[in-house]
């Protein structure tokens, strides 16, 4: 399953100061990590981001190979670029981001093309047949066999520059093909592109887009991505393309459709090399980026780079256990959480703005640019594992979320839940932005204007004059005046109303609990009782007959005809029965309502059926497979459910049921990774998994103003973990196994732990957390005193 890792790296000597680190780390665990990572896990029907081997952790270079890239992404969230199901790759392309992708190279030999062709035609295109026997994929490198041109291509990449390298057969007609001026991805349509040779061996360009969330949520945005790139051998010949024609002899391309091809004739393996600067802001700027991070860089040393610092940060947390399955789901699970953001500033802390401005990030006292600006998917439902990991270990990665968000409402006056170069673009319509930045507060990362964080967080919760539509949350005004969201047949949300407004409601109670609890730790005692009360707008829809959370009409009663398993009527991705679950602000008072005992029944009840389906969608390949089932773990608002059993007097079945999702939902085949093709947002469930396997969790994503870590089942023998705060964790079981899935005592720091939770701030402390496990549960451990509930 795993990727073979190449033994050199360990043995080889270090070029960089960081790397004598790595390896003295790798040593003193006697083990390199990266073996267990497999991207191709859960390449059936996953989205943009998801397969890009050729990269560094939250790197813009983001190099994968496309199957079907310029397809494009009609809806705007669909699968698209590599699936496991085709057999046939059309380019190599450099970003790869939500709402971002293009700059295309693909090598050839033959006949001139210049259209990648079809998936299901054969020879009517550039693209070229390939077999995953002759397939390589690990973290910061890729490598394959195109077997219509018997071409071996090899991808690597630092943050900004991405490294081909090209071993050619003896032909006369080789070439390397730069097709610039088509969509990739979920970029959608090209609006202007240009590419040149500047000389005899370096060319520029760019490409603009318009991507169908910016048109939907910012229209009058756009994405625009640069390059500079050089390659290793003078071209033969240079022939320019642009959509319908073919330009022989010429070296620049300008329009949609530009692209350039690179004619050679070559001899039986040789290799041609490109090296490719990327910018968000300028070709300018993608030059500074090239000559910043490719001096002294073979191709073989860039590879040799990157995985020594995916080793690095892969290996701040260190797992063992005889299942080799479960670390594989580990490391590719926090592979995936690394991978699934990158930057968008440049070396000189130029990052694209709104419009096509060009913003500045500021330096600190010691000359040096203190965080980065993000491009980055929706943070709808990361709170719950995401932003878990960011404070564990690498609250680096947290920081510059928070920061980018502040520069983001800086230019923009409102936070954006998802982000493509400063436009909007989230496509659930809501915005937890303010939760995560509150969370990030109530977790001790605190390195930017806190001021102002919670100027924009209240806002963002209760200001409606002049919202934006790609800020979301457009229904917040009838929140405010009536604490819950009325139902409205039509497919809309406004300051009246919203087609889903029961998940609207719920996801607002929880927002507004979090920005009171930030506004009680900064001692705003008014804000927060002014906060606090929206938080239980969740009762204001539970019907007390049904024991369910139910629409309502602006009249203040319920909806008709409801079903509860019925989705998107009221309920976004989801339905009645799913989100009944969702108050994880106040667990407590909702286990009060149903009553504890039907609470434990039919939550339990709920995991034994859901497990008949994988706890989602079953074998069916879709992002929405699960969204009618009683449980779907393939989607956000599910993923705090099964943690809920602490509160509720039987931890002993939170025990139970992660670990069951951990061995049954997530997999280690391409078709069943993350379910079977379900929704991985930039590495939302990985993060799930890596969280939920420590036995680490909290259902408020550390809103609390004193945030707790509840105890789930650790999956692992040890865990050796790196805290952010440079102290040291280590997690460590005794009698784990398939069965031993229940905790018998524990103790922490030597010291007998008799409740399913402690504080955050005590387990910080680092030391060492210790269970003892058995194959039945112990009823008495962790039952008596649940975690806090209401704060």
């Amino acid at each position: 399953m795993a990727n073979k890792f190449i033994s050199s790296v360990l043995g080889a000597k270090s070029f960089i100061a960081v790397s004598a680190l790595l390896l003295a780390s790798c040593a003193a665990k006697r083990e390199n990590v990266l073996k267990y990572v497999d991207p191709n896990i859960g390449t059936a029907h996953s989205r943009w981001f998801f397969y890009t081997p050729a990269a560094v952790p939250y790197g813009m270079a983001k190099l994968a190979p496309s199957t079907n890239g310029h397809y494009g992404n009609p809806s705007g969230w669909e699968a698209v670029g590599y699936d496991t199901r085709h057999n046939s790759i059309e380019g190599f392309v450099h970003f790869h981001e939500w709402q971002v992708g293009g700059v295309s190279v693909m090598p050839a030999t033959g006949a001139l093309k210049t259209i990648p062709g079809e998936l299901d035609k054969a020879g009517n295109g550039y693209r070229s047949h390939f077999d995953r026997k002759n397939e390589i994929a690990q973290p910061g490198y890729y490598k394959v066999l195109l077997d219509d041109y018997k071409v071996t291509a090899e991808l690597t990449a630092t943050k900004h520059v991405g490294f081909h390298r090209y071993t050619f057969p003896k032909s006369d007609q080789s070439r390397i093909i730069l097709d610039i001026g088509n969509k990739q991805g979920e970029s959608d349509e090209v609006t202007d592109a240009a590419v040149r040779m500047i000389d005899d061996t370096h060319f520029e360009g760019f490409v603009t887009t318009y991507p169908k969330y910016v048109h939907t949520y910012d229209a009058d945005g756009h994405v625009s991505m640069y390059f500079w790139g050089e390659v290793s051998r003078k071209p033969d010949d240079v022939n320019t393309f642009t959509t319908g024609s073919i330009q022989l002899h010429n070296n620049t391309a300008k329009g949609k459709g530009a692209g350039l091809t690179l004619e050679y004739k070559t001899q039986d393996n040789e290799a041609i090399e490109l090296k490719v600067g990327l910018s968000y802001t300028s070709t300018q700027n993608a030059k500074a980026n090239y000559e910043a991070e490719v001096q002294g860089l073979t191709f073989e040393k860039a590879k040799l780079q990157a995985q020594e610092t995916w080793q690095q940060e892969l290996g701040k947390i260190y797992v063992q256990s005889t299942d080799e399955k479960k670390k594989i789901k580990f490391y590719t699970g926090l592979y995936h959480a690394l991978l699934g953001r990158g930057v968008a500033n440049d070396v000189n802390g130029a990052f694209p703005k709104h419009g096509g401005a060009i913003g500045q990030l500021p330096k600190d006292k010691s000359g040096k640019f203190s965080y980065n600006f993000y491009n980055t998917d929706a943070i709808w439902g990361a709170f719950w594992n995401l932003t878990q990991l960011w404070a564990l270990s690498y609250p680096e990665h947290y920081n510059d979320y928070v920061h980018t968000e502040l520069e983001i409402y800086k230019d923009r006056g409102w936070f954006g839940d998802g982000i493509a170069n400063s436009n909007f673009v989230s496509g659930v319509g809501t915005n937890f932005v303010g939760l995560a930045i509150a969370g990030a507060y109530q977790s001790g990362i605190r390195d930017y204007d806190t001021v102002l964080a919670y100027k924009a967080i209240k806002e963002n919760e209760l200001n409606w004059q002049n919202r934006k539509v790609g800020s979301g949350k457009m229904d917040v005004k009838v929140f405010v005046d009536k604490g819950y969201v009325p139902y409205t047949e039509e497919d809309k949300t406004d300051s009246t109303s919203s087609h889903f407004a029961a998940s609207h409601t719920l996801e607002y109670s929880f927002s507004t609990f979090a920005a009171a609890q930030m506004a009680k730790a900064m001692g705003k005692e008014q804000d927060y009782q002014s906060l606090i009360k929206y938080s239980n707008g969740w009762k204001l829809l539970y019907d007390s007959q049904q024991k369910l959370m139910r629409p309502k009409l602006a009249n203040s009663s319920f909806i008709d005809k409801f079903d509860p398993y019925q989705p998107w009527r009221g309920f976004q991705e989801g339905n009645a029965i799913q989100y009944t679950f969702y108050v994880p602000q106040n667990p407590d008072a909702l286990i009060s309502a149903i009553g504890k005992d039907a609470f434990n029944n039919r939550l339990d009840s709920i995991f034994t059926l859901a497990q008949k389906n994988s706890f989602g969608g079953g074998k069916e390949i879709d992002a929405f497979a699960g969204i009618k089932s009683i449980y779907n773990h393939g989607n956000q608002p599910n993923l705090h459910i099964s943690w809920l059993f602490n509160f509720s007097g039987k931890p002993w079945l939170t025990q139970k049921w992660t670990r069951a999702i951990c061995d049954e939902f997530y997999g280690t085949e391409s078709i069943h990774g993350y379910g079977y093709g379900q929704d991985e947002d930039q590495g939302q469930l990985g993060s799930w998994y890596v969280i939920s396997s420590l036995g680490l969790f909290d259902v408020k994503g550390f809103t609390d103003l004193r945030p707790i870590i509840e105890i789930g089942s650790p999956a692992f023998d040890m865990a050796d973990i790196q805290l952010g705060n440079g102290k040291n964790l280590t997690i460590e079981t005794k009698n784990n196994s398939a069965k031993n899935v229940y905790i018998q005592s524990a103790e922490f720091n030597g010291k007998a732990l008799s409740n399913c939770w402690l504080y955050r701030d005590e387990l910080m402390q680092g030391g060492k957390l210790s269970f003892v496990m058995g194959d039945k549960p112990n009823t008495g451990w962790g039952s008596k005193t649940p975690p806090p509930s209401a704060q």
